[in-house]
Order: C-alpha cells, then structure tokens, then sequence
C-alpha cells in the first residue's frame, strides 16, 4: 500500500493499478528487487504514473531504503505495535501521513479504525459530522470524533465504509459543482440546506 501510494501521482485509479502491475511485474515489490532496478526500468514505470517520474523513482528507492534499513524487510512487526506506535513508524515512508497509516493499519485488519481519506472526510463533513478548520489534521480528528458513536468494531464493516464514503466523495459529493440532486443523502446533508436552494 505504501508502493501503491507513491507510484503514482494526481491520476485515476485505473493509472495507478496500471503503474502497480507494472511495478510488480517488471521489477518485483520488495526492497532489493526495487532497489537493484535500474534507472531506466524504474523510469518506465513511473512514467505509467502521471507526472514527476524522476522524483517517485527517488521516493521508490527511498521507500525501499527505510523498509530495510528501520525494518529489515519485516512489516510484521510494525503491524504489531500500538496504534500511536505503528502510525509513527509507517509515517517514516513518504506520502504516509496520518490518513495513510490508519488506512494501511484498516486494511491489513490490525486496528479497528475509521480511515478516511479526503473524499470521504468531505462527504461527511457536508453530512454535519465534525467542524473543518484550517488544519487538515484537526478537521479530520474532528470528523473521526464526531463519528465514533456510529460507527462499528467490525473491519468488514469499516472497510466498506471506508470504500462507500470514497466513492461517494469522488462521484457525487466532489470539491465543486457536487452533484446534489442525484445524492440519496441530500435531505440530510448540512451543506444540501445551507448552499442550494431546491427546485420548488
């Protein structure tokens, strides 16, 4: 997940699978496979992932670097730690802020958590959950809190969500121009009743 998020930047979905498998396949995924690449290679598939090629084959050297170096390859015990603990370590790798560490923590079910990345966090604060402020950290504790007496100790059931308020963030409830009258939620959302004015 950590390769996945840097391999590309500022493309579809679709892109960044397509610059993975490329990873993947034509070079390998672990440290020294990454690491032992040449130039050219690495060059090649980053440029399958948008813009900036030259500085994600760095970050993937990189990634590689501290996997070894401050893990010995082994993620197993990153995963073992204390939520506190595990973010602060998984947040050594570029691109992993805090977001990142709580979805990789989700998604490889060791910790129950409500990760969310920015369309999700927006969806739910037009939804009335949390109060945005200046701070992106601060506004997505906010949301997380505001929460947590709904959601469920359940990782299918957080990955879901997880999944659900991303692509509802993508589709229907983007940065501008949200598409309100399609929202099934719309009746319910703070940001539907304070800036459009329904159709009478």
């Amino acid at each position: 997940m950590i390769l996945l998020e840097n391999i590309a930047y500022l493309v579809s979905d679709e892109r960044r699978i397509e610059a993975f498998s490329a990873l993947r396949d034509r070079v390998g995924l672990t440290p020294p496979k990454i690491l032992m690449a040449s130039e050219d290679k690495l060059i090649e598939v980053a440029n399958l992932g948008g813009m900036h090629p030259l500085a994600r084959v760095e970050k993937l050297r990189l990634i590689a670097q501290i996997a070894l170096q401050e893990f010995d390859g082994d993620f197993d015990r990153v995963l073992k730690q204390p939520l506190r603990e595990a973010k602060k370590m998984l947040k050594k790798f570029p691109g992993i802020g805090d977001p990142g560490a709580e979805k990789i923590l989700l998604f490889s079910r060791t910790q129950s958590i409500l990760a969310l990345d920015s369309n999700g966090l927006r969806a739910l604060l037009r939804l009335g959950y949390g109060e945005e402020s200046k701070s992106y950290s601060t506004t997505y504790r906010s949301v997380q809190n505001a929460t947590q007496h709904e959601i469920k100790n359940d990782f299918d059931w957080l990955i879901a969500a997880h999944q659900l308020l991303r692509r509802h963030g993508q589709e229907l409830c983007k940065t501008a121009n949200p598409i309100c009258v399609r929202c099934p939620l719309k009746w319910e959302c703070r940001h539907y009743h304070n800036f459009t004015k329904p159709a009478t």
